[in-house]
């Protein structure tokens, strides 16, 4: 009986785990690239390619430092955002937290584009990098052959082809 229980929960623990990890995961590969883009927009600047092409030739720890400073300057405004949620302004202080987890990401994200040739030449990064991304690619494809996800992606299926259909029916003349 006991372990029939333990059993169950531990399933319902293991399940509960993957779709939150998941949900992070499945977040940061649609933001990473998107919000990178971005900035990749933004770093054609004249005064911001100057300084990306510093980045790339960093040498490898200089270059794994670099990504303390958006852990270091986000820290203060994620602070502040909890202040914020602490006295009673709760749309400021969720917006502040969703706008440092989106510019947060999006730094990283082209810093990690701009270093990612020079982390590699760490062994131990290489190694670790390696591993980060078999296990993402693991909880990824467990989460997408799910019975949920098949229903939420013909679900958004269904939705475009609808959202087709009206578009072209707003074109006939």
């Amino acid at each position: 009986m006991l372990s029939t229980l333990l059993g169950t929960l531990k399933r319902w623990l293991t399940t509960i785990g993957i779709w939150f990890i998941a949900a992070i995961l499945l977040f940061e590969e649609w933001g990473w690239e998107r919000l990178a883009a971005i900035l990749a927009w933004v770093g054609r600047l004249p005064g911001l390619r100057w300084i990306e092409g510093r980045i790339r030739t960093l040498p490898p720890y200089a270059a794994l430092a670099l990504f303390g400073i958006p852990l270091l300057t986000l820290l203060p405004v994620k602070l502040l955002a909890l202040y914020w949620l602490g006295h009673g302004h709760k749309l400021l202080g969720i917006g502040v937290i969703i706008a440092a987890k989106l510019g947060g990401t999006a730094i990283t994200a082209r810093l990690f584009m701009l270093t990612q040739p020079t982390l590699m030449k760490l062994a131990w990064f290489a190694r670790w990098f390696e591993r980060w991304m078999r296990f993402k690619e693991r909880v990824l494809s467990r989460v997408k052959a799910s019975k949920a996800w098949q229903q939420w992606t013909g679900f958004k299926r269904n939705v475009k082809a609808l959202l087709g259909r009206i578009k072209s029916l707003w074109r006939r003349p």
